[in-house]
């Protein structure tokens, strides 16, 4: 009997599943025929998929409130992004279509928003939530926001000399701040805990706020902020942290009533296999009784509560597909297949940090399977996804170099973070060129409209980077 890489992802996952279908033997993604993008564009190729940031917006939105509902919960929930993880104005533009609100997290930031408002995309209205370090520059663009009208930025601050920055532009310009303060949290490397460089003290947040905040008519303190970087997890690492940032919460809302927001920063995580399984409705119901509880117990009112879901938000939109080269034999238990582009390039966080995605291959779904090792054209030793670093087995179906269709894979879910890591349109390890970027949408009708935001990076364009004019 033929073991096919159908049966064994068949047997293995439920399949079809959400986002990935077959159809005549080809991938689907959200229902796009992947066969055809590859005909028309020829790979490599970038592709987002807009309409899965409303699907995200919308599932997270809809189960707070219920949770909201459900608990007799008073605050309210605002969903915000952060736009550090996609800048790309497509991306912004249909995340707010949804009614959501911005994080920034430098200056540049600003000038974003600014674009973003001169464009019509946002008013004056929108919560701005400007976390990151506060230069000369980023508090300079932030007053600028206020001086304009934006009445519902908030900055908030990350250490205490910030305030003092702050506190000069208010004395000059008689000014009131919105701000916040974020907590600074014992992350959980791989080794041992250690605190974050971000954020303040725990232990003397409430000093801080004695000191520098009570009773001065600059500030209006509305936001207590606290950012998990591995994300919003049923661990008990998580829940540790989280009832930390509550307790601190609940002091500064007994001494200082008008605090309002409770910022549960640090994401939802998005699905990085087939078999990914994450109870998002417990979760968030878990993080409405929690701050319930906890703020009935001492008599305050319910904060709304606020979140930052980058990731989450554009991680599941995004996909970027390959054509295997070449098989290379290296040793009897090494299978090489080489792709037509750098994965340092152009998924730098599947070296750099080993990040999984969902890797399924766009045909010959009949054929019989092996492990293998991807490998890009750069010349680079790390340039290349394997079972060893994955910690899950690479597994794609077998080939000849002299078939008449070559094999054509795709990483899915990169939608997140790597244009920014790896600096979209600039330069590139070995000159190897960004592949283009494709933007699939729906009209009016809910047809698929599939565009070319960038072709592949020209030589003169890296040329004329570099200096060769």
């Amino acid at each position: 009997m033929k073991n096919t890489y159908f049966d064994l992802i068949d047997q293995s996952y439920y399949f079809p599943q959400e986002g990935f279908d077959l159809r005549d033997g080809y991938l689907n993604f959200h229902g796009i025929s992947l066969k055809y993008l590859i005909d028309k564009y020829k790979t490599p190729f970038k592709l987002l998929y807009l309409p899965r940031i409303s699907d995200q917006i919308k599932k997270a939105r809809n189960l707070f409130n219920l949770a909201i509902k459900k608990n007799e919960y008073k605050g309210k929930y605002y969903y915000c992004y952060c736009t550090k993880c996609c800048h790309f104005y497509h991306v912004v533009k249909k995340a707010l279509s949804e009614g959501i609100h911005i994080e920034t997290s430098s200056s540049f930031d600003i000038d974003l928003i600014l674009k973003l408002y001169k464009m019509g995309n946002i008013n004056k209205r929108v919560i701005i939530v400007h976390n990151g370090y506060k230069t000369e520059d980023y508090i300079r663009k932030i007053v600028k926001l206020n001086q304009m009208g934006f009445d519902n930025s908030i900055v908030v601050l990350d250490s205490k000399i910030e305030i003092l920055r702050v506190k000069k532009y208010a004395d000059e310009l008689d000014m009131q701040f919105k701000i916040g303060i974020r907590m600074a949290i014992n992350e959980e490397p791989q080794s041992a805990y250690h605190t974050s460089r971000l954020g303040i003290r725990q232990s003397e947040i409430m000093d801080f706020y004695r000191s520098h905040i009570e009773g001065d008519a600059s500030f209006q303190l509305k936001m207590v902020h606290f950012f998990v970087d591995s994300g919003i997890k049923d661990n008990m690492y998580y829940w540790g942290e989280f009832k930390k940032a509550l307790k601190l919460f609940v002091e500064l809302k007994q001494a200082c009533p008008d605090i309002k927001a409770l910022n549960l920063g640090g994401g939802f995580p998005i699905r990085n296999n087939l078999g990914f399984e994450y109870d998002y409705e417990y979760i968030i119901n878990e993080l409405v009784n929690n701050i319930q509880s906890a703020c009935d117990a001492v008599g305050v009112d319910h904060p709304d509560i606020f979140t930052e879901f980058g990731k989450y938000t554009v991680g599941e939109s995004g996909a970027i597909i390959f054509s295997v080269l070449e098989q290379k034999q290296q040793n009897d238990a090494e299978k090489w297949y080489m792709i037509d582009n750098s994965l340092i390039n152009t998924i730098p966080d599947s070296w750099s940090i080993y990040e999984k995605f969902i890797l399924l291959p766009i045909n010959k779904w009949s054929n019989e399977y092996s492990q293998v090792n991807i490998g890009g054209i750069s010349c680079d030793h790390s340039d290349y996804y394997n079972s060893e670093d994955m910690n899950q087995q690479v597994i794609l179906p077998n080939y000849q170099n002299d078939d008449d269709e070559p094999l054509y894979i795709g990483f899915f879910h990169t939608g997140a973070y790597q244009d920014a890591i790896s600096g979209y349109g600039g330069i590139k390890h070995c000159l190897i060129p960004s592949p283009k970027m494709i933007i699939i949408d729906r009209d009016e009708r809910g047809n698929f409209v599939d565009t070319v935001y960038r072709n592949e990076q020209t030589v003169d364009e890296m040329l004329d980077i570099l200096g060769y004019g």
